[in-house]
């Protein structure tokens, strides 16, 4: 039979379209995150949000450097009026390398593994055979600084989560010492951003302060210049109005957040276990002391990335489809379904021997084929050709298409119409040859 083959397609992220077996592993990252320069930069899916937070930063700066900075140069001698410019671009500037710091780094992603880990007490040893039914535990305790802490499996990355990691559902990773994922810059944070995502909110938070209390020394200027009242003076300077309520309304955002996150460092705890486990009502194990706990967030050795996203990996061949019965079928069918979710449900060579044993039982509590020869001989039972030359194929091929079928629903195994309709066609020769005999048997007796 002519099996369709599967489209050659081109990878239109490799840059190339001879189909090379090769690849990068940004190429066929599984996350959902997305990669720029060839995978020197990763970020996540909600990328875009950045730009916003970007104009956010940029564009109040600029208006402040245009109409309050410009008019503050020539009131300070010695060029203090120009440093005010600087100090301002100079800070914008460093917080967006913050920010690329944060949102364009590897956060702490763990490489997802390929297959589950063997189930303990599997050796291996039964080679050839089905995959065993054990499963896997959901939890496994490790213990951390004296204290026993849970670890849980992962099913999308197949693996035992390490100490303070958890899976983000947004960019589809396992991330160690999650934090949270922040919208505003578009990743995750974790272990190896953490220390940047600090000092841009610190650093904005400072920024924020700068163009508030600048704004102020104008207005005063203004005020001092042309011998007028506060409201006047105001009312010459939009611009600064407008920046002074900007800045007071970011300051409370980026300010408190730069306080809780203060809060968390001098406690070593992140945003993710301070809302789900509560340490303050219970012992916490990461807990070294306040300076510890400063030195190992901003003193420390940044990890290294587990990840090479620019290494290349060999392209994941393509199985074959087969085909049955005139059919197309996935090459996974026939599997266990152990073989790649384990220990949920049975693998199909159990699943044919209940249904097997079950089928026994229904023919033997009807009666369906007791007296095969006297029922051969008077014509009585002779099956249709059609369900005779499917059950004929089946057993050829080893497959049992209607079993499954057969009798069960919801659950429960009840006759299914097929039977039943094959019942009624063998009960009622059988009620008619018995009337008949019994009519011959009573005529003998008169």
């Amino acid at each position: 039979m002519y099996v369709v083959p599967p489209p050659n397609r081109s990878d239109p992220l490799s840059g190339s379209t001879n189909g090379s077996d090769e690849l990068r592993v940004y190429q066929t990252w599984k996350g959902s995150n997305k990669f720029f320069l060839q995978g020197r930069f990763i970020f996540g899916p909600d990328v875009r949000s950045l730009a916003l937070t970007i104009f956010l930063i940029v564009a109040p700066v600029a208006v402040f450097c245009v109409f309050v900075a410009k008019k503050l140069m020539d009131d300070f001698t010695n060029h203090w009026g120009v440093s005010i410019m600087v100090i301002a671009v100079v800070f914008t500037f460093y917080d967006l390398i913050l920010l690329l710091l944060t949102s364009g780094r590897d956060p702490g992603i763990i490489p997802r593994n390929a297959h589950p880990p063997e189930p303990e007490g599997y050796d291996g040893s039964a080679e050839g055979a089905q995959t065993p039914q054990l499963r896997l535990p959901r939890i496994k305790e490790v213990e951390v600084n004296g204290t026993t802490v849970k670890i849980k499996y992962c099913d999308t990355c197949m693996l035992y989560r390490p100490p303070r990691c958890s899976h983000c559902s947004i960019c589809n990773n396992c991330v160690e010492r999650f934090d949270h994922h922040c919208p505003w810059v578009g990743q995750c944070i974790g272990l190896r951003n953490y220390r940047f995502f600090f000092m841009f909110v610190f650093t904005t938070t400072l920024l924020c302060v700068y163009v508030f209390g600048f704004c102020w020394v104008y207005i005063k200027r203004i005020m001092d210049t042309d011998d007028i009242s506060i409201w006047k003076a105001m009312i010459k300077t939009p611009a600064s109005i407008v920046l002074i309520v900007y800045t007071f309304i970011a300051v409370w955002f980026v300010g408190g957040l730069t306080a809780f996150h203060l809060y968390l460092i001098s406690t070593n705890q992140t945003t993710y276990e301070n809302f789900r486990y509560r340490y303050d009502r219970r012992a916490n194990p990461y807990n070294k002391g306040v300076v510890d706990n400063f030195k190992e967030i901003f003193y420390g050795p940044t990890a290294p990335s587990k990840n090479k996203f620019r290494a290349k990996v060999a392209r994941e061949p393509v199985l074959p489809t087969r085909s049955v019965a005139g059919g197309f079928v996935s090459p996974n069918m026939g599997k266990g379904v152990e073989d790649i979710e384990m220990g949920r449900k049975a693998v199909w060579g159990d699943v044919g021997a209940v249904l097997d044993n079950t089928e026994g039982q229904l023919s033997d509590n009807d009666g369906l084929n007791n007296n095969n020869s006297n029922n051969k001989d008077s014509g009585v039972g002779e099956t249709s050709p059609e369900i005779r030359t499917t059950v004929d194929e089946g057993d050829r091929a080893g497959i049992h298409p209607r079993r499954s079928s057969w009798g069960r629903k919801s659950g429960s195994w009840e006759m299914s119409p097929e039977v039943l309709a094959l019942a009624s066609r063998m009960g009622e020769p059988n009620r008619t040859a018995g009337s008949s005999s019994t009519v011959r048997s009573t005529e003998h007796k008169l």
